[in-house]
């Protein structure tokens, strides 16, 4: 997972809250905010997962997400 897949998959799951989960919420797994872990070179798909054991994201909207349709030919 890249940040901008971590960044759209946390968009797309938690909406308007986004943006102060990933400041505000302390990740007890990490023991920072997402945005600290990202700063600090934590694998986003590692952050991606503590946000969502921390949430409690049902396991099938965890993975594959953040990332684009495949372009049609």
């Amino acid at each position: 997972m890249r940040r901008s897949e971590f960044l759209r998959a946390v968009d797309d799951e938690f909406g308007g809250r986004a943006d102060s989960l990933t400041h505000d919420l302390i990740l007890g797994a990490l023991g920072r905010t997402a945005r600290e872990a990202l700063d600090a070179g934590v694998p986003p798909r590692d952050i991606w997962l503590a946000l969502c054991d921390e949430t409690d994201v049902p396991a099938p909207r965890r993975y594959g997400v953040g990332r684009l349709d495949p372009r049609e030919r």
